[in-house]
Formats: structure tokens, sequence, C-alpha cells
């Protein structure tokens, strides 16, 4: 099938997308090397034997799954975050739509919890409802942010850096800055923090169901091509009948699903929701994206690329306690890894163009 505006059969799992996989696999691999060799090692007893053994730092199993459980609330988002990076726009809010999912579903858990108000009538629906909750605020406000730049035509980093204040200025409001916990046990140690042996596998699971399912969208359906048509050249996609707008839409409304997935996460794994979840996170986000090879320009990602690009990211940021660098530089080291990682995508567009 030949795409709109771009003269040529597109296959997002081939070509270059798959070599800038394979580079990003290659340097996850070299990350850890450097980390497993020099992070030294640290005591640990044996749960089994009771006796203290010297285990290597970065490769103890309690490091590992940590590394895990964190890369996965980035991850998901990426996720989301790729599919608008790949239709030519920009999600700066997704942080604040994290954390609004975040503070619905956690003041509706905390009020069928054990101390809440509605701890009587509480049954087998608040898990299942609490979840549903947190997906729908999350793709409600990825729908407003699509619907207000198709809408109003302002450019997505306008509407999504209005809607990052304004999402989370609601959360606040609505928690009057404080924190929500005590939730149903059947939400976190039942579910979300159910552990085999040692491991919590929930949120990598998780993780890799919503990247899966985001590398099938992208690859295999007419709605994945359509936002690789879009990103590589709206115009010509429009001429040739493509509904721009309402794929806008849709890839918006993806992204605040993928968000209201990774806070229903958090809330289960952590048993406490803030206003404060997710500040921040909207730069380490858009850099797992960029690192993962998405084109800022539009019109190339993968959901494979978001997941190990934020899994290389917070191997970098693990990587500064382990080598015990002062932490007041990961932001700084991340906004560089942004900055290379966008040299490098617009390197790589120059070089394709000269070798057409």
């Amino acid at each position: 099938m030949t795409e709109p505006g771009t003269g040529e059969r597109r296959r997002p799992w081939r070509g270059w997308g798959r070599f800038q996989e394979a580079g990003l696999v290659a340097v996850i691999v070299l990350v850890g090397a450097i980390l497993t060799l020099f992070g030294g090692q640290v005591r640990r007893r044996d749960p089994a034997t009771g006796q203290v053994q010297r285990v290597n730092r970065f490769l103890q199993l309690d490091n590992l799954d940590a590394l895990m459980k964190d890369t996965s609330f980035f991850a998901i988002m990426a996720v989301g975050a790729t599919l608008v990076i790949i239709s030519g726009g920009i999600d700066l809010s997704v942080g604040s739509v994290y954390c609004l999912s975040a503070v619905a579903g956690a003041m509706f858990l905390h009020h069928f919890g054990p101390r809440g108000a509605g701890a009587a009538v509480g049954g087998a629906w608040v898990v299942p409802s609490a979840i549903a909750l947190c997906l729908a605020v999350g793709a409600a406000c990825g729908l407003l942010n699509g619907l207000m730049v198709v809408g109003l035509r302002l450019h997505p980093f306008i509407v999504t850096l209005g809607t990052m204040g304004a999402f989370r200025g609601v959360a606040f409001v609505m928690t009057k800055a404080q924190s929500y916990t005590h939730f149903p046990a059947a939400f976190t140690d039942g579910l979300i923090r159910y552990k085999v042996g040692a491991l919590y596998p929930v949120p990598m699971a998780v993780m890799v169901l919503v990247t899966v399912g985001g590398a099938f969208v992208l690859a295999l359906t007419p709605f994945g091509r359509h936002v690789y048509a879009v990103g590589g050249n709206a115009e010509a996609s429009r001429l040739s009948g493509l509904r721009v707008r309402r794929i806008r839409v849709g890839v918006f409304t993806l992204a605040g699903l993928t968000a209201g997935v990774a806070a229903t996460i958090m809330l289960g794994y952590y048993g406490s929701g803030s206003s404060a979840a997710g500040k921040g996170y909207e730069l380490e986000v858009i850099a797992a994206c960029v690192v993962g090879g998405a084109s800022l320009s539009g019109g190339r990602g993968t959901a494979l690329g978001a997941l190990l690009g934020a899994l290389l990211i917070r191997m970098i940021d693990r990587g500064i306690i382990i080598l015990g660098i002062d932490q007041n530089y990961s932001l700084i080291i991340i906004g560089g890894v942004i900055i290379a990682a966008a040299a490098l995508d617009r390197l790589s567009t120059a070089m394709r163009a000269r070798g057409r």
C-alpha cells in the first residue's frame, strides 16, 4: 500500500526503525555491562539460609525488579505519547493527565477503603470500577486535548501546555493538596502488588501488553498506517481522503488512556495518590519517545522503541545512584539525552534525504 504524501510503500516494522531498535538494544546492553562492572557489590542476607552474601549492586533481584517497575510507568505513557508524536503532534500534559487520573482513582478507592465512608457498602465491584474510572478520566483528558487541537486550530504545544497546568490545577482543587491512602487490599496487595516469589510481575506484564497493543495498532491496522501518513504529510493525507482531524483526536485520546493505565499501576503499587503525582514526568516521557526513535517532525516511531527508550533512561537514572554520582545531575543528563537524540534524528533525516 502506497501511503498519501510519501510515494513509497511504508512498512513501520522494517528498515530504519528496526535498525534504530537494534541500536537501542546494544546501548542498553552496554549500559547494563558498565553498571555491572563498576557498580560494586552490596551485602544481602539470603532469606533461605540466613547467611550474608555479597551480590552485584546492579544485578541483584531487588534492583532489577524496581528497575522494571519504574520503567513500566514511563513506558506505558511513552507508547501513547509516541502515537501523538508520529502523527506530528506533541503532548506536554501527559504528567498532568496521569496526576488527574490518579487523584480521581485515589479518592474513589479511599472512599470505599477500610477507613472510608463507603467501607460498609464496598464490594467486588469497587476494584474494576476504580480501574475503569482511572482509564475514563485519562481518555477524557486526552479527548479534550485532541478536540481543542483540531477545533481551535491551535498547535498541540500550546494546547497541551495549557492543559498541563489546568489538569494539575483541577487535581489540586479536588484534593486540597491532601494525599489519599488506605485503599482496599483487593486492589493493592490482591492485584497490583501481587507477588510471585520476591517479584511484582503485574506492572511489567501491563507494560508488555500495552507495548504489544501499541505495536499491533501501528503496524497492522489501517488506523496505524493513517497515523504514519498524517505525520509524514498531513495535507497530502487530507487530499487523499483521510480524516486527519479524527485521526489526531484519536491519538490524543489513546495517549490519555495510556496515562490512565500508568496511573492505575502507580496507585496499586504505592497505595496513595496526590496532586503531586507525575510532576515533571513530561520530560522523561517525551525523552523516552525521542530516544526510542520517534521523530519530532512526525511520521516515524514504534511502540517497542518507546519501551526501550524508557528502559534506557531509567537505567541511566538508576545508574547515577549505583555509581554514587550526585542525583542532581539526573535532569541534566536526561535533558542532554533528549538533545542528542533529536540531533541524531535530524542527521538521519538529512542523510535519508540525500540518499533519495
